[in-house]
Formats: C-alpha cells, structure tokens, sequence
C-alpha cells in the first residue's frame, strides 16, 4: 500500500515555519526543532499576520505535542486493525449503503481543522463521486452568516478587509467579539495601534464587559440580540441627518430605499431606539455621530452577530451601514468578519459548506455544476455531482435520527459536544447503522459512537495551507513524523477512493499537487468581469520545491494579480451580475429561544482566553488549564444575591434540552438577567458542562448558523455535603470508578499528575473517606489528618517513598498552590524519593512559609492574583511596575486587561477604605 510522501526528518536546531492551529487570525510560528523534538517555539517575525506576536495558547503549542492520549492505529467494531482491512471496511460500507439506500444515505461532517488539501479531497470525493450533497462542516457553526450576508451584499463570499486596515482606521467598531481573548493578536495590533495613534476610537458593542473593553473609547452593553435594531437604527440617523455618500450609493449599490424603509418600520428616534437595545440614548447618539462622521471605519464583527437565527440579518445590516457611508473599498474601512477557526476560509474556498461546489461556485449558479463536472472528469471516470445542495450541520444529524442518512463520516470535529440539542445528536449518532471518525486522540466523547476509526496526523505532522480572516493562504509544515500508524486525512480518503474504483480522479502522493488542481480549479473558465471573485489560478503550476517555500499571500491571485490582494473592491465593482452591491431591507427579529417564568435568565456562550474548541489540544499544556481550571457560570452580583448562590459556589443551569454544573463566578461586567459560560468542556473533562446540551437546535434559516448566544436557562445552587480535591499519579490504576457517588466532578490535567475535583452527598452527610479511598487506589492512605467536627480531612498515599496520591476533603479555596505537589509527582516519576522534609510538609501541601499566588492571570509566566495584588499593595500599581517585578503581561499580552482590572479594584478599595479624616486632611 503506497504510503503518503513526507518530508526528511528535520536535523538539529532547524527553524521551521509554519502557522497555529487554532483562531482565524492565521499567525505565523516559527519551530525550533532538535532533530528529535520541538524544543519551542515563536512568533514568525516575517508573517504579516502576527508580524512575530503570538498569544499564550500559541507560545504554548509545543507543549501540548507527544503521542500520549493519541490515536495510533484503526479500528473497526472496537477491535485494532490493521489500515488495509480499516481502508477496506470504509470502502465495503459504504459502497453497501449506496446501493441499498442511495447516494444521498452518505454524509460527511469536515471540520475548519483540515488543511484546505484534506478539505479539497473530501469535498471532490463525497460530492464528486460518491454523489451526495450531504457535506458540511463546523464552520457552520461559527462562519455561515457571515458569509451568506457577504454573498447577499457583494455576490461573493469574500471579506474585503486586511489586517492593516485596522490599523489604519479612524474608528474601528467590535460588535459581538471580546477580541482580548478570542483574537488575542488582532487585539493586540489594535492596542499598538491606538497608542500610536491618539486619534484612532474604538467603540465595543457587547452584553458583557469583556477585556476587550479594556481599549474602548465607549461601550455599549446592549440587549442581547438587538444589535440589528441598533444598526437598522444607524442606517435611518445617517440618512436623516444627511450622512450618506450619495455618490459612492448611485454608482456601485442598489436597495437602498429598500433598506431604508425597512429600517424605519421600527421608531427611528434615538430615544426608542436606546430603549429597545437597552442603552444610554446619550451614548447611543455618540457611536451614530462618530460612525457616520468618519470615512476609515472598520466593523470587526464575530461569533456575538452570528450565532443568531436572525445572524445574516444582523451581519447585513452592518454591511448596509458602510454601504450607505463608502466606508468599504479603502484603507481603514469595511465590515470585517473575524473567523472562528484556522481555516474555515479555506475550507470553504473548495466547498466545504453542504451549499458550495467548489472554488466559490453554487449550486444555483448558471452552469457551474456543468464546469466542475467537466473539470473533475478523468479519462473515462466523470463524477455524479448533485443537482441540489445539501443538509446543513443541524440538519444533517436531523436526518440521521430520521434513519435518511445511513452512513457518517466525521473528521477532526466532535458534533457530540459542539452541536446544539448534543444529547438528540447523541442519541443519532447510536443508531446510526455506519459512523467513521477520524480523529487524533484517541479518547473524545465521540468515539463512543464510532463503529470505524482512522487515526489521523495533527498540526504538528499535517503538510499543507490554510487560510485566515483576510483571505491569506499560509503554509503549514510538518515538523514530526506521525506516531503509529497515524496517516493525513487527505491520504485515508485517497486511499477509500481507489477502492471504490475511483483511482483515475485521486492519484495524488503529495499535498502540493491537491493544492495545485485547486488552484488550477479556480481559474477554470473563470475569465473577465463577472466571473468567480476566488482565483488563485496564479498558484497554480508550482512544483514541489516552489510549494514547499509558498510564503503568504492574499486572494485573488491571478495574473492581473500576480502578488495577492490586499484589498477587495477597490474599484466599486461588486461580484454581483450587476457589478453594485445591496443594500438588503433587514427587520430585526427576537431570539427564538424564548424566557420564560421557568426558565427566566438568558444564556450567553464562548470562549475563555487560555482554551480551544473541546481541550483535546490545549488540555495538554496543563498551564493553559490554571487560568479557568473548572468550568463555571459568570453571573452578576444582583442575580447571585437574588438567586441564593455565592462566588465560587457550586450551581447548575437547567434548559428544555439539558443540565450544566460549574462553579459560580461573580462579574460586574455581567447584566443582570444573563448568565455566560464557556464551551470548551466534555464528558471527559466535567461530569455535566456541556454547552450544546444546554441549546436548542434553532438556526438561522438563511445560513444554518445556530442560535449559539441566546439560550433560555434557570439557575439554582448545587446543594452538597462536601467537596474533595484527589490528585492521582498518571501511572496509578483506579480499581473502581472514581466518577460514582458524586454530584459533581471535574478532571484538570497537571504536568505530572490528574487533579479531579468532587463534590457530593447531601447536606451534613459524611463519607468515610479513608475507607473509599482504600478502595479507589492501589495504594493505602500512608499519612492522613481528620477533622471529624468541621468534615475536613488531608491524606496521602506513599508507597516506597514514593507519592502516589493527595487528598485534600474541604472546598477547593482551601487548596494550597499545586505546583509544589505536582513537583512531588514529578520527583516520584523519576524515581525520586521523598525527603523528611518533603514528607512532612506533605499534607500541607507547600513548603512551610510558601504562599500562595490564587488562581492564575499570567499563564506565560505563571503569576497568580494573590501575589499580583499583593505587589500592587506594596505600591507597584501599573502594569509596568508589575511587568517588572512579577514578568506579568511582559510576554504575550494576553493578561494585562485583567492586570489593570486587578490595579483598579484595589484602587476603588483603597480609596472606599479611607476615612473621611484622612480624606479632609
């Protein structure tokens, strides 16, 4: 069996260039490898995405790597094989289930962690020559309204914007995105840029108080799911006080009126307008003015606008607003959707969306399904494309519960935790007849499901491009060699292709020569004024050392640009049949997940700084899991007192379609009424904090994109008899399950150690601890300390000399820092063994007199708050001064807004401390 061609093996000290796995900003990282590891790695000072910045997730990519908790051969009906009867059983199957149910029983779910290459494969495979429309991906979860309101304004899914625009805006507007955290570079461009420019404002429009606000010249924290209201209410204020480009409106646009009357349907007074978004009318003005006064605004806009059932509304009624002004088209100006993941640009560049063909052509469009046919035909072979598209990601697993699809194929993405309604998604993956996973851990909650899976290469072994937010396709370069018998997605498929006699169409050995068909896909017929937008054609012909160097660039990519794009629209030419964009009428509609008596709060969802998607990946540098170690629920201090729950108390989120426990977090930046909480965690991860459990399935009719912002929620306290701390050795063997008798749990991976967070019993009920840990371990309790009168208890396991096992029984605010005892772990690992000293500090968990630094703001260099307030009360109350004694915030930046929150709220203690004596004097 012909085996996929990689690279050699890179030698000692090389610096590879590549670009992260994780957020749409696409950064360039640069690898330094020892011939046998990565030893680090940094910001490519040379990519124009990053320019060298890179965020703590990113600086912490090599430590996430090793082949620990990796899927390293295939197996089919829970039993390892071998890839030949694995590739055979693929292609029997569903070869099986096409002839006896039809093309379309077969579907496939891609995921914006595929390399454009893998992504071009699947989609010429599944829509190609198995002839089901049925492929989408979990871009559609975090990218389809945007780009169905792109389609609808400029004919084209195609953001118009560079990174530099924002920095040479004269306002740039965030709606719906705490940039801080989730775009932590582009954040941080933004910073530097306003501190070089005084004159450049920055508006954030969001429910919650983010760090992102940290840079904002005004906030406005409106009404969850009004801001097509605000904006429709923009549109009618700059028409009544006559600040249209009148000009810029009668050459290249059309709808206007359209767009206008719609947007008056509503009262277009400031006042009702405040009143409906729940804002200040004064501050409400201010934005209007400020927008329609500047020419350079630049509209950053993310998952906040398009998880929405009405989210393609509201993304156009932004559009219709730099429409109305000629803010697009120039530097500093245009609507700018920030993408969720790395590539879910490219994988809709080679129609990855179950709507898309290929190469930015539609279903819908004149002849196109005639062009691909013709191109993908291969001597005697011509493909079967569909004449219709296909079930989107809600849709689709709507069928398989009604038994239409018989056979899924997902790849790099976990729909059993990301969907909404998951446990319904759950229940159609079980009785699915044929469920493919191909995946690089071995152990996410989907695997429960799977009755083949394929192991496949992950970022640090994948070869191909990607591309990010401003249309810039990078490079990604493998670095390690697969371990096992892992192989490239693009590869598995390949390989199923030649077995269903498809051979001809799929003869690839090497990535660069998917690239190159793409990019040759892209010019094909696609020749002068309104044609297809996306050409990369110019790309095309490269040979393997010229793809191998491939160095950023920005689409289109043609001859009449042979050196990318940078901007799109320059010229007022649309890529609409007319050539003007539209203006599109937009009536602003309330979330379809309505609040009720029974469920009264409203439930807001995202992404914490230091995380990425499901954890698989981030989970695996266990400093990046000290910043939010649990999952939790961040509510106001009004609705804490009035619900019955206090900070850091355990609680639970209940909705029509499933439970959420965490732990309370208090938030003045939080409005009362509405509740956040994170979606990063998984069965395997916390027993009840899955966020798609919590979420109705309702989806924006347009574009698919679920309603991911506006859940319908109770809340109460989570009523226990105690709460327990266990770290475990990773070599230790449970005898029974861990999990059983508890009401609540969480598992944190340490760097040596699992820490796993229990909480159970009812009210005033004791366990005997001694006697379950007895039980739970191999090893028996070696020092213990009981307090039969307050339920606390402290023990340990020892077993020649070793530390086995920590038990602390008493609320996790009683812990201790962890890295001293994740040091006794470690020691433990290298055979070390424990001193007196050690041993007696060992229930207390800390050298005697350490203190303790709280929970973790600087993951780069492990700062915790204690110590960052504690330096601020000795008088280091600046960012800078704490950079200087701490490192805080010197790395990437990531932390400094909670920095200067922590400096502003012990300056408001400070001063609420002061007596009036001392203030008179």
């Amino acid at each position: 069996m012909h085996q996929p061609t990689d690279k050699p093996a890179p030698t000692s000290g090389q610096r590879i260039c590549t670009t992260c796995p994780y957020c749409g900003v696409g950064c360039g990282v640069e690898v330094i490898h020892d011939g046998d590891m990565v030893t680090s790695v940094q910001g490519d000072r040379d990519h124009p995405a990053n320019f060298g910045r890179l965020c703590v997730k990113g600086s912490a990519l090599h430590e996430t790597l090793g082949h620990h908790g990796r899927l390293t051969r295939p197996r089919v009906d829970g039993r390892e094989v071998d890839w030949d009867t694995a590739l055979d059983s693929v292609a029997s199957r569903l070869a099986a289930t096409r002839t006896e149910h039809g093309d379309a029983a077969v579907a496939a779910y891609l995921s914006g962690q595929l390399l454009t290459e893998d992504y071009y494969v699947a989609n010429k495979l599944f829509k190609g020559f198995l002839g089901t429309p049925h492929l989408d991906t979990n871009s559609r979860l975090c990218m389809a309204s945007a780009v169905a309101a792109y389609k609808r304004a400029f004919g084209a899914d195609a953001v118009p914007c560079s990174y530099e625009d924002i920095e040479e805006a004269e306002l740039v507007v965030l709606v719906g995105s705490n940039l801080a955290w989730n775009h932590p570079v582009l954040y941080q461009r933004l910073k530097a840029a306003k501190q070089r420019n005084p004159l450049l404002r920055v508006v954030v429009i969001d429910p919650r108080v983010t760090d992102t606000c940290e840079i904002a010249d005004l906030y406005l924290g409106l009404k969850p799911g009004s801001d097509a209201r605000l904006f429709n209410g923009l549109l009618a204020w700059m028409a009544d006080k006559q600040r249209l480009d009148t000009i810029y409106l009668e050459k290249h646009t059309a709808g206007l009126d359209e767009a206008l009357a719609a947007a008056r349907e509503d009262d277009p007074r400031i006042e009702a307008i405040a009143a409906d978004c729940d804002l200040d009318s004064e501050a409400l003005e201010t934005f209007f003015y400020w927008f329609a006064s500047q020419l350079h605004v630049v509209t950053l806009y993310s998952q906040g606008i398009n998880q929405s059932t009405s989210g393609t509304d509201k993304c156009n009624a932004i559009i219709n607003c730099h429409l109305a002004g000629g803010k697009l088209g120039l530097p500093g100006a245009g609507p700018f959707s920030i993408t969720g993941q790395p590539n879910a640009m490219g994988g809709r560049e080679v129609g990855g969306l179950a709507n898309q063909l290929a190469a930015h052509m539609d279903y819908h469009t004149p002849g196109a399904i005639e062009r691909v046919t013709r191109f993908w035909t291969t001597g005697d072979l011509t493909p079967r494309l569909p004449n219709s598209p296909g079930y989107k990601a809600v849709e689709l697993f709507n069928a398989v519960e009604r038994g239409e699809i018989q056979a899924v194929w997902i790849m790099a993405t976990n729909p059993a935790v990301s969907l909404p309604d998951a446990n319904r998604v759950r229940a159609a993956l079980a009785k699915c007849p044929l469920v493919i996973v191909s995946d690089c851990m071995a152990d996410t909650d989907l695997m429960d499901y799977a009755d083949i899976v394929l192991p496949a290469t992950s970022w640090s072994e994948k070869d191909g491009t990607v591309t990010n937010s401003e249309r810039r396709i990078s490079r990604q370069r493998g670095m390690l060699p697969p371990p096992g018998e892992a192989r490239h997605d693009w590869w598995i498929m390949v390989e199923v292709a030649k077995r269903l006699g498809f051979d001809a169409a799929f003869a690839y050995t090497h990535p660069g020569e998917i690239f190159d068909e793409h990019a040759r896909l892209s010019g094909f017929e696609n020749t002068g004024e309104g044609s297809r937008l996306f050409d990369i054609s110019g790309l095309a012909g490269m040979d393997r050392a010229a793809y191998d160097a491939l160095t950023p660039i920005q689409w289109p990519v043609n001859r009449a640009a042979p050196f990318g794009t940078e901007r799109l629209f320059e010229d007022g030419h649309f890529a609409t049949p007319t050539g003007h964009a539209a203006l599109v009428p937009v009536r602003p509609r309330a979330p379809e997940q309505a609040l009720s008596a029974a469920r009264p709060l409203r439930l807001n969802t995202g992404r914490v700084r230091d995380q990425w998607h499901t954890m698989t990946r981030t989970a695996r540098a266990p400093r990046l899991m000290n910043h939010r170690a649990e999952p939790f629920i961040e509510v106001s201090p009004a609705d804490a007192a009035a619900l019955g729950v206090s900070d850091q108390q355990l609680a639970c989120l209940t909705s029509r379609t499933g439970e959420y426990c965490g732990r309370i977090r208090l938030s003045k930046g939080q409005r009362r009424g509405e509740v956040f909480i994170p979606i990063h965690w998984t069965d395997r991860f916390s027993m009840a904090a899955r966020t798609g459990g919590l979420l109705e399935a309702h989806i924006d009719s347009l574009s698919g994109q679920p309603e991911a912002k506006h859940g319908a929620v109770s809340l109460a306290p989570l009523s226990v008899g105690w709460e327990a701390t266990l770290l475990v050795a990773e070599s230790l063997r449970c005898d029974t399950d861990w999990q059983e008798g508890n009401r609540y749990w969480t598992r944190i991976p340490l760097g040596h150690c699992q820490r796993l967070q229990l909480a159970g019993g009812e009210p005033g009920e004791r366990r005997d601890w001694l006697a379950w840990v007895e039980e739970l371990l191999p090893v028996s309790p070696s020092l213990w300390c009981d307090d039969p009168a307050s339920g606390r208890l402290r023990a340990a396991g020892i077993e020649d000399g070793r530390l086995c096992w920590w038990l602390m029984v008493a609320p996790p605010c009683e812990l201790p820092g962890m890295n001293w005892l994740d040091d006794r772990f470690a020691d433990a690992q290298a055979g070390e063994r424990l001193d007196d000293n050690q041993r007696r500090r060992l229930l207390a968990g800390c050298e005697s007199g350490e203190a303790d630094n709280g929970p973790l703001v600087c993951s780069c260099h492990q700062v915790g708050q204690k110590a960052i307030v504690e330096a601020i009360r000795e008088g280091d109350a600046s960012v800078e001064a704490l950079g200087a004694r701490l490192a805080c915030g010197t790395q990437c930046g990531s932390c400094v807004p909670e920095l200067k929150s922590l400096i502003e709220e012990e300056s408001t203690h400070a001063h609420s401390a002061t007596t009036p004596e001392t203030e008179v004097a």
